[in-house]
């Protein structure tokens, strides 16, 4: 890639979308403009009503986001840090977790530092077997800072996240797996053959029914369970105002396949 291409590829197949970050000299780091590129991208596919899902990657063999610029971090204070990179990575990342279409991760390699800070917005994640993920900021003196210690003290044992983030360790795909911070390890050769796929079904779904069904799960994620449940209620009522669970429950009693249309 030279220096005036776009680091975002934006590619749309199908009723899917796939945002692939690539700047594999610097293995697919996230700096700024890359960062705002993604926001960009997905701006793009949430806009675009044929897009049903997106899959989101690295270019190359090597690397999802290995990281960030270390000497680049170095050169930074904390005020300025706050106001302008951090600021942005927040907003970005958080776009993606509230994003209302699925996303799939297909992590190709090395997830590192802010490339597993960004697979932790995904709803799915599947994994090269070759890659290895981990938060080894406290390694330079720092701990995550886009978002990781709040996501994935959510995600996964308390216990197994502390490890993560005081030791700054590397895992592997498989332990990734068995921790539930990725849903399954598959060969590189196939991880977009199979994402793509993985894609494909869910698109095949209500899109109407996916948007709620992730509103229902992330706004309960934050409320106690009588909240929850009550949300639950009102968003499933919703549901049942649509033409697509009606198309739905006759095309069960049909015995054909559903025909989706998001209304």
């Amino acid at each position: 890639m030279s220096e005036n291409q776009d680091p975002i590829r934006c590619e749309i197949h199908g009723q899917v979308g796939v945002l692939t970050i690539d700047r594999p000299k610097t293995l697919n780091a996230l700096d700024v403009a890359t960062l705002l590129a993604l926001e960009a991208g997905l701006t793009r596919l949430e806009e675009n009503a044929a897009v049903r899902a997106i899959v989101i990657t690295g270019s190359g063999q090597r690397a999802f986001v290995a990281g960030g610029d270390i000497a680049d971090l170095d050169s930074r204070q904390g005020l300025a840090h706050y106001r302008e990179f951090a600021e942005i990575i927040h907003r970005v990342f958080r776009r993606f977790e509230l994003c209302d279409k699925p996303t799939i991760g297909a992590i190709n390699g090395w997830a590192l530092g802010g490339g597993t800070e960004l697979l932790l917005t995904f709803d799915i994640r599947l994994v090269a077997e070759e890659a290895k993920l981990g938060l080894p900021e406290i390694t330079l003196g720092l701990f995550p800072g886009a978002g990781g210690t709040q996501r994935i003290i959510r995600q996964i044992s308390p216990c197994q996240a502390r490890m993560l983030m005081f030791t700054g360790d590397q895992i592997t795909a498989a332990e990734a797996v068995a921790l539930g911070l990725c849903n399954r390890a598959v060969p590189r050769e196939t991880l977009m053959t199979e994402a793509l796929a993985l894609a494909e079904r869910i698109a095949r779904k209500s899109p109407l029914t996916l948007k709620l069904l992730k509103r229902t799960l992330r706004d309960g994620a934050d409320m106690p369970l009588a909240g929850a449940l009550a949300h639950e209620q009102a968003m499933i009522g919703l549901v049942l105002d649509s033409a697509d669970a009606h198309e739905g429950c006759r095309a069960f009693m049909e015995k054909r396949s559903a025909r989706f249309e998001g209304h």
